[in-house]
Parts: structure tokens; C-alpha cells; sequence
């Protein structure tokens, strides 16, 4: 039993450095940076229009289109890196999966420029 514990010191004192870090990093900038806080720093975050106003007010369709967009980005990204990783041992059938899928994101893609989503007006 305790030999399985020792597996997992390296783990827990990986996390004790990073909590160590990362305390360190927001108590320099607590101490180093000028805190000077206002009503907009301090005011929530909201989708680009007033977080106070009719909650049955309707979504501008831009809003949708530009999460379309990072999803289809976020995608593409996350399947690449593992597909170029493998790519010496998945051949050709993997290549043309791929192929396909960046195909179909590629689809997405023109339908979020024909909509308009990447003209900021």
C-alpha cells in the first residue's frame, strides 16, 4: 500500500509547486501592479449589450455566428494536432478522413462568410 502512495508523491508535489506558483504570480501582481479599479472594469460582462435591460429582448444574429466560428476554429485545432501527431500511423484512410473534416469545417466556414460574421460593422 504504501509503495502505491510513493507513486503518487511526484503528482501531489508537482501541485504543491504549481499552487506555490500561482499564489506567487497573483500576489506579485496584487502588490507590483496599480489597482485602479472603475464602474466599467467592475461592471459584469455581457454578450455585448447591458446586462440591466428586457431579458426578452432579442439575440443579435451575430452573436451566434461568431460562436459558430470559434467552434468550427476550436475544432479544427483540436483535431489536428493529434491527427499530425499520427499521421505516420493511421496512412491514407486517416489523410482522407481528415481531408473530409476539414472539408466539411471548410463548409461552415463559407456559410459564417456569406452570413456576414466576419464583418465587424
Amino acid at each position: 500500500m504504501s509503495s502505491l502512495l510513493a507513486e503518487y508523491l511526484p503528482i501531489l508535489i508537482f501541485l504543491a509547486i504549481a499552487i506555490a506558483v500561482a499564489g506567487a504570480a497573483v500576489g506579485a501582481s496584487l502588490i507590483v501592479a496599480r489597482q485602479n479599479p472603475d464602474a466599467e472594469k467592475l461592471s459584469p460582462y455581457e454578450c455585448g449589450f447591458d446586462a440591466f435591460d428586457d431579458a426578452r429582448r432579442r439575440f443579435d444574429v451575430r452573436f451566434y455566428l461568431v460562436s459558430l466560428l470559434f467552434i468550427i476554429f476550436d475544432l479544427e485545432v483540436a483535431f489536428l494536432f493529434p491527427w499530425a501527431v499520427s499521421l505516420g500511423d493511421i496512412g491514407v484512410f486517416g489523410f482522407w478522413s481528415m481531408v473530409v473534416f476539414l472539408g466539411v469545417l471548410t463548409v461552415g466556414f463559407a456559410y459564417e462568410w456569406k452570413k456576414g460574421a466576419l464583418e465587424w460593422d
